[in-house]
């Protein structure tokens, strides 16, 4: 065996139980997602991100840069939610070669009805169990462990 610096079995504990934690996490609120709206986790993710913007439009890569995915899953998923007309392509003005992925009317309606069911999914299967003190070391710990990636990003 090599000379790793093996995780202490709190730490092993602690990171296997979040990983269970966002695994039935996520697989909650995506069969949540779907049964209620019809959208995918993935779809209301690229959802929010558009309409965080007044525009309701971002270029390919900004997407990509704010959900963390490849650019081929990214380009897969934003043409089976044009198929379903969520989000659309626009040229771009000052650049010939770009476009812009918009959000359409019909992907507004969706994240309208979406969003209320969701956020109570949210509320009910993780912040009903925690603590207001729990929750602040969430954000806490969150935002050190992003922070120190974002740092690393690229290395």
């Amino acid at each position: 065996m090599s000379d790793a610096s093996w995780l202490t079995d709190e730490q092993q504990r602690a990171w296997r139980a979040y990983l269970r934690m966002h695994a039935h996490l996520t697989a909650a609120l995506n069969r949540q997602l779907q049964v209620d709206s019809g959208l995918s986790l993935p779809d209301y993710e690229v959802l929010v991100q558009l309409t965080d913007t007044p525009a309701g439009r971002l270029r390919p890569f900004e997407l990509q840069r704010a959900l963390e995915w490849e650019q081929s899953r990214l380009s897969h998923h934003l043409s089976r939610m044009q198929r379903r007309t969520l989000v659309t392509r626009q040229e771009c003005d000052d650049d010939g070669r770009g476009a812009y992925v918009v959000i359409t009317d019909v992907g507004r309606s969706a994240i309208s009805a979406a969003a209320p069911g969701h956020v109570e999914a949210v509320r009910r299967q993780f912040f009903d169990h925690l603590t207001p003190a729990q929750v602040s070391t969430i954000e806490v710990v969150g935002t050190q462990v992003l922070t120190h990636l974002e740092g690393t990003a690229g290395r």
